[in-house]
């Protein structure tokens, strides 16, 4: 499958001789691939693979460490994540280490068969079933001719020895990527049973500072990338020298935390603001504005212009049926009119009043009310023409279509008087508010006082008429609901339904059932339907109207007003105010997220690792030394080394110093120090050790793996001192 990756393939690979061994650092965290001899390694790579599949071609491909994220939108990786081929600090998952170790080789530049020796670290005691499937791997893929195995922290301590910042005897804390080791070196070598290790390091000091930032900004979840809060933790995290008391410094003296405070700003771009328009712009806009004005203007004048036309028209052609209609004689009328469609003289002179109505509508003229009253009064005797002609002198179809006029009349009549009334209404109203409008001008004071007494009145009466309702007429002595059973719950209308219902079915006999066959016998029904006795309606009464009336008016007058609500009912929650976003909304501060997440290092308890600290640790790895020499202990304690990627926080080395002080005797020699580059020095020991004359002695091949079997190699360790 095809690799994505920006690291420049190597070209002189062929170049060295097959007896140059090629080392191998294989952290968890990142993998370093290069020549034994050299200051550097020639591929670095993060340790983790990705197999996604193309949107277009459907085609798997292999992500191997770093990447350009630009790619990624080719790709779909919802269903594949990054993989690490670690559990902890072991090899495991040796599919994906193979992707790992092709890549890697590949980058180097070998094209067949890997013909070098090959050094490769591993973790302290790694487990004999890794360490062989590494070693079958290597011999049955790739044709390795000789494999040694050592152990990154131990490279780190010997190359650092050699620089002479540690001595001989000492001991080597290792806060990795997924673990913390501690190891006591003596005569240069490292005593494997006085080992120590926890299950923390720099991936839980990441995971949990990720968490802190979620949960601070929910709302910029998506920037807290991996890759971006690693950057966080190692460019403003460190080790407090006391943490209890670095703590109380941010809760209690904001100066000084203010000033050990980071921000990172995220990318914002500020809102346009709304520059008042110069005169230049303001003229501008008014003269594009008259000139759309008077585009609208002309358009509408056109249309008027023919309106008015097709009205003249259709009037002057209305007029001249009538003039040819008075000269048709009588027996051709008929005739006449089937021609133009009208019904009779009264349709041709109804339509010519419609079109002279809209015509001077049109043309703007003022209605000629007394002309119009005329008008609808003749229309309505020719509507209603029926209505006053006796019985006796209409046929049958006559006297039915007098009952429809006479119905449609009514309902008429009806219309007008419900619009009288409404009219009447609403100038009562005005009136009334008219009135309550020069009260509160004479004496707002005394007016809002009214208002609130009215309010509270109002408000009684209708709670009390809400518990009649529900109590039937019955109250206790606070007014509350005291009914028991169902009759007391059923107020007076309710129980004389339930009666006429109960005479309904009993008041006929023990007999046939035969009501309804009497005409008296459904009047329970209009009895039943009556409105004094409809009271399940939802309508508000007058009182209930008028509450609302007045709860508004106090609304807009009293700003400390607070209606009362019903029975059952809860304040509407207030729709929060949008604000615009302003520059610190898109700023991440790190305040106690600085020094809080590293010190799970030292309280693994914090994140739910029942285990020891970083400091106790040494004390842990002292006492499982195999002999006990107080001289010895001192020696180990004068030369402490604090190598791999979690030391580089600064305050690590005081910290230590004051956590083993406290579990050492008064008065031992204490001296802690960091490596010279505590992420390389595995890599640069190891290739130092590989560029030995003599390491080919300390490497097997492949029958000796085949031959002797796991149980050799198991016992097998590398001597770090040629």
């Amino acid at each position: 499958m095809p690799f994505i990756s920006s690291i420049q393939r190597q070209t002189d690979f062929n170049l060295f001789d097959s007896n140059t061994p090629i080392v191998i650092d294989n952290g968890a965290s990142y993998f370093r691939i290069g020549w034994a001899g050299e200051p550097e390694p020639r591929v670095i790579f993060r340790n983790i693979v990705q197999r996604p599949r193309h949107k277009v071609t459907g085609e798997t491909v292999t992500i191997v460490g770093d990447h350009d994220p630009a790619l990624l939108k080719y790709f779909d990786c919802t269903r594949s994540g990054p993989r690490s081929a670690f559990d902890n600090n072991v090899v495991y998952q040796f599919e994906t280490m193979e992707y790992i170790l092709d890549f890697g080789f590949d980058r180097m530049g070998a094209t067949t068969e890997i013909d070098h020796p090959v050094l490769i670290t591993e973790c302290v005691c790694n487990p004999v079933q890794s360490r062989s499937k590494m070693a079958e791997l290597l011999f049955e893929t790739y044709g390795v001719p000789s494999i040694a195995f050592g152990v990154d922290v131990a490279f780190s301590y010997k190359y650092n020895q050699q620089q002479g910042v540690c001595a001989k005897d000492g001991l080597a804390l290792c806060p990795g990527f997924n673990t913390t080791h501690v190891i006591p070196f003596v005569d240069g070598e490292p005593v494997y049973e006085g080992c120590c290790r926890t299950n923390v390091g720099g991936f839980h000091v990441t995971n949990h500072l990720k968490q802190l930032l979620s949960l601070k900004y929910p709302y910029h979840l998506t920037r807290f990338t991996w890759e971006k809060v690693e950057d966080l933790k190692m460019e403003h995290c460190y080790i407090a020298s006391n943490y209890a008391s670095e703590a109380r410094l941010f809760q209690k003296e904001p100066e000084q935390a203010e000033a050990k405070n980071r921000c990172w700003q995220l990318p914002w771009v500020p809102p346009p603001t709304d520059e008042p328009p110069s005169e230049e712009e303001i003229a501008r806009k008014a003269a594009i504005k008259e000139k759309q004005g008077q585009r609208l203007r002309e358009m509408a004048e056109a249309k008027r212009s023919s309106k008015i036309n097709e009205l003249e028209n259709e009037l002057h052609g209305l007029e001249f049926l009538l003039h040819q209609l008075e000269q048709v004689d009588e027996s051709e009328v008929l005739s006449f009119l089937s021609e133009t469609g009208y019904v009779n003289r009264q349709e041709i002179e109804s339509a010519r009043n419609k079109v002279m109505q809209s015509l001077r509508k049109a043309k703007g003229e003022p209605k000629n009310e007394q002309a119009e009253a005329e008008k609808d009064d003749l229309g309505t005797s020719e509507k209603y023409s029926l209505i006053n002609i006796p019985d006796d002198m209409l046929t049958e179809e006559q006297l039915n279509e007098k009952k429809k006029q006479l119905s449609l009349k009514s309902m008429a009549d009806g219309r007008q008087r419900l619009k009288q009334k409404r009219y009447e209404e609403e100038l009562e109203r005005e009136r009334k508010q008219q009135l309550e409008e020069e009260k509160r001008l004479e004496n707002p004071d005394l007016y809002l006082e009214q208002l609130h007494a009215k309010y509270k009145d109002l408000s009684e009466r209708v709670d009390q008429q809400k518990r009649l309702k529900t109590n039937g007429g019955h109250s206790n002595a606070n007014n509350l609901s005291g009914g028991i059973g169902r009759g007391e719950r059923l107020n007076a209308a309710q129980r004389e339904r339930m009666r006429l219902l109960t005479t309904a079915a009993f008041d006929r006999g023990k007999g046939e059932d035969t009501f309804g066959a009497r005409d008296e016998d459904w009047q329970l029904y209009k009895l039943m339907s009556k409105d004094y006795g409809n009271d399940d309606d939802e309508e508000p009464d007058e009182d209930e109207t008028e509450l609302a009336r007045i709860s508004s008016r106090l609304q807009d007058l009293d700003p400390t007003f607070i209606p009362k609500l019903e029975a059952g009912t809860s304040q509407p929650a207030e729709v929060p105010r949008m604000r615009p976003l302003t520059k610190e909304d898109f700023q991440i501060v790190l305040g106690v997220e600085r020094f809080r997440c590293p010190e799970i290092l030292f309280n693994p308890n914090w994140i739910g690792v029942d285990q020891v600290g970083l400091d106790e640790m040494a004390g842990v790895s002292i006492r499982r030394l195999p002999y006990k020499d107080e001289t010895l202990e001192q020696r180990l304690t004068s030369s402490i080394l604090v190598t791999g990627g979690s030391s580089l926080f600064p305050g690590i080395v005081e910290r230590l110093e004051a956590g083993i002080r406290m579990i050492r005797p008064r008065g031992s020699p204490i001296k802690i120090v960091r490596a010279l580059d505590p992420v390389m020095d595995a890599w640069r020991g190891a290739a130092t050790f590989a560029s030995d004359s003599q390491f080919h002695m300390q490497t097997f091949n492949r029958q000796d793996y085949y031959e002797k079997g796991e149980d050799w190699l198991r016992r097998y360790q590398l001597r770090y001192t040629l």
